[in-house]
């Protein structure tokens, strides 16, 4: 299905992305995809998680510290692990990390800094920045290998289907997915990172915030939320296949099959 197809149908109050790099040394000539429709950038949920955990090795003096939380924050998207190494390190120092490692300026959420998801991205900033881990993963970076390693023991359950939308059972993947009280929509997010061999990869991301206005669902949606229960059934109902038709798409027009 064509971008045009997948985003035409939207609602007005909706934001959609997508974006892709290929690129790699001795590879074939690097290609990037971008798409979207909508606001230029979306709150970022938990997307950006694994790279937090990279930058934040540097500034963590004890390396057991560090992968005790690094590890729950990628692999089950731990939350309370993300702020134990956001806000250790502090959001302005890691996203000033980031910046001078990927080239990529996020800024810190406004009003509430400690609100880790709400950093505002665009997909192909996401791309950009998981191309530069993938290739030092690639070069022998071994924070950036033991990131992209826990991406990939991600459990299926978290990931919207998204390796099977990009084709790669074994690729690392991080989703991301959130509705805030303030916010009308749930946020579904995912990124696929996937090495090719040498230092080439190809990196793929879909953002979605779509409509959630009914009162009852999202009163259950905020109670599930508080409790701690789960709510990826919520975010599959509402983006999955928007976010799955999203990747497929965006891995074709990097040229891959």
């Amino acid at each position: 299905m064509s971008f045009n197809e997948l985003l035409d149908g939207l609602d007005h109050g909706a934001g959609a992305q997508a974006a892709g790099i290929r690129r790699g040394y001795g590879g074939p000539p690097p290609r990037t995809v971008a798409v979207g429709s909508g606001l230029t950038r979306l709150r970022c949920a938990s997307l950006l998680k694994p790279l937090y955990a990279w930058v934040a090795a540097g500034r963590i003096a004890d390396a057991e510290r560090w992968r005790r939380h690094a590890e729950p924050a990628v692999v089950v998207s731990s939350n309370t692990d993300t702020l134990g190494l956001w806000l250790s390190v502090g959001p302005r120092v890691i996203l000033d990390d980031l910046c001078e490692r990927t080239g990529v300026r996020w800024e810190p959420p406004n009003g509430d800094p400690s609100r880790f998801g709400s950093v505002e991205v665009a997909a192909g900033e996401v791309a950009a920045a998981y191309a530069v881990l993938a290739q030092a993963a690639a070069t022998g970076d071994p924070v950036a290998e033991a990131v992209l390693g826990w991406m990939a023991e991600v459990p299926d359950s978290q990931t919207f289907g998204a390796r099977v939308a990009v084709g790669r059972p074994g690729a690392a993947v991080k989703c991301g997915w959130y509705g805030g009280p303030d916010e009308t929509c749930l946020r579904t997010h995912a990124v696929a990172v996937l090495p090719h061999g040498g230092s080439r990869a190809s990196v793929v991301v879909a953002m979605t915030a779509l409509p959630y206005t009914d009162a009852h669902e999202r009163e259950v949606y905020r109670e599930r939320v508080t409790t701690g229960l789960s709510v990826e059934d919520r975010h599959e109902k509402v983006a999955g296949e928007l976010l799955r038709g999203l990747m497929t798409r965006t891995m074709a027009e990097l040229g891959h099959g």
